[in-house]
């Protein structure tokens, strides 16, 4: 298999110009990937607003809000095995294009579901469509990226990659509470986010990449099964990878954000929208923040701190009733997420052979679906039973808690180094 620009040998001493904030934009393939990303996940923030608005307007149910996040997260563990064989043993720019075609269907079908006003069953149907395109493009953009950049710069494109993605979310959000709020209909937003994918996919398709396998792999049990055996033998990627599972899986509000914009903060679509930008902005402070300073010398630290202050946050938003003093402690849930996001994924894939990276990615993204999407269920089921406040409070007692034991189970996480994958 074609090693790609990860396995390319050190860069020499004399390269460290290259190595600053903005190097990683010269790279027109990197350029053209990140745009697209931006241009994607636009409308997928939009999208959401819209889909947890319109169930909630429909249902008044929490746990209707809650399903959202199971109907997503089922494809994954479905599918997460064969996705990491397919990344591995066929062009991941094909399989990303294809899965990003898929992604436009469904949410071609969102809008005429809604148009329709038909049973919302519908909408958890296009949505498991939507999930099972993204359990096959995940492994393979993860991996894709590597292949689009060296290593001496992949910390930095990692940054950029998700601070794009989190100002994407920033604007979607609050832009998608307003449609809603001046429409009144989740559809034209549906549409808009069919028309953002269909402007990925062109600008994807302009990267020009190369990912060769010298010899396919047969998709066999112990085949499909590699990625996973080499996480469990890498501590420190099995490690960070669960410290993310377990932490957003307990302390994710996210699904409950309508219920709090409407019902305890009384702000509507558009406070809902600005709360869901709260997130995302706090990620892109933090990623321009991280962009312009050197590699972290201490990522684990960083890594175990950034989580509790996560957490801490968590509660903190879980308790309050003033507007604004949320949407705050949403802000640093993000930042201190990103922090966890950027540490995580560079760890991961640096780590990470190329003989199974397309493998451990897509054990990656199980953990990434398990704990947001997972998260989600978990705390609309809680608020059914128990409440809202008492469903974010505890689940943010439950993150520090989380980030306690795995600091003791996995020292090798809190010893590690410098961001650069020498530990």
């Amino acid at each position: 298999m074609d090693s790609g620009p990860l396995s390319e040998p050190p860069a020499p001493m004399g390269a460290a110009a290259n190595d600053r904030p903005y190097a990683v934009l010269r790279n027109r393939g990197f350029k053209l990937y990140l745009i697209g990303r931006f241009i994607a996940a636009l409308g997928a923030q939009m999208l959401t607003v819209a889909v947890s608005w319109e169930l909630y307007e429909r249902t008044r149910s929490a746990l209707a809000l809650g399903l959202v996040g199971l109907i997503q997260m089922l494809p994954i563990i479905l599918f997460f095995l064969p996705a990491g064989h397919v990344a591995e043993n066929h062009d991941r720019k094909k399989i990303i294009l294809s899965m990003v075609f898929v992604a436009m269907l469904s949410s071609v079908c969102l809008t005429v579901v809604s148009a329709l006003n038909a049973n919302v069953l519908w909408i958890y149907l296009c949505l498991f469509v939507a999930g099972v395109a993204r359990a096959f493009l995940w492994p393979a953009s993860q991996a894709f990226l590597t292949q689009l950049v060296p290593r001496r710069l992949f910390s930095r494109a990692v940054t950029w990659n998700t601070g794009a993605f989190h100002f994407s979310s920033v604007i979607g959000p609050a832009a998608g509470g307003a449609l809603i709020a001046l429409t009144h209909r989740a559809a034209v937003v549906y549409a808009i986010n069919a028309a953002a994918t269909i402007g990925c996919f062109l600008l994807i398709a302009a990267v020009r990449s190369r990912h060769g396998t010298v010899v396919k792999e047969e998709m066999s049990l112990t085949n499909l099964l590699a990625g996973l055996r080499f996480v469990y033998r890498t501590k420190i990627v099995l490690g960070t990878i669960t410290l993310d599972l377990f932490a957003v899986l307990l302390g994710g509000a996210t699904a409950l954000l309508p219920i709090y914009a409407k019902d305890i903060l009384q702000a509507g679509p558009h406070g809902l929208g600005i709360l869901r930008a709260a997130l995302p902005f706090g990620s892109v402070v933090s990623a321009m923040y991280l962009a312009h300073r050197p590699p972290l010398e201490k990522a684990g630290r960083a890594l175990l701190w950034s989580v509790a202050l996560f957490g801490a946050g968590t509660i903190a938003f879980g308790f309050s009733k003033w507007f604004w003093f949320s949407f705050a402690m949403l802000i640093v849930c993000g930042a201190a997420d990103n922090v966890s996001v950027v540490v995580r994924h560079t760890l991961v894939q640096l780590l990470t052979p190329d003989a199974v990276r397309g493998r451990v990615s897509a054990v990656n993204s199980l953990f990434i679906g398990a704990s947001n999407e997972l998260g989600e269920c978990e705390s609309g089921i809680v608020a059914n039973f128990f409440g809202p406040v008492f469903a974010v409070v505890s689940g943010g007692v439950g993150t520090i808690l989380v980030v306690i034991a795995i600091a003791l189970i996995w020292p090798e996480i809190r010893k590690y180094g410098r961001l650069n994958g020498s530990g």
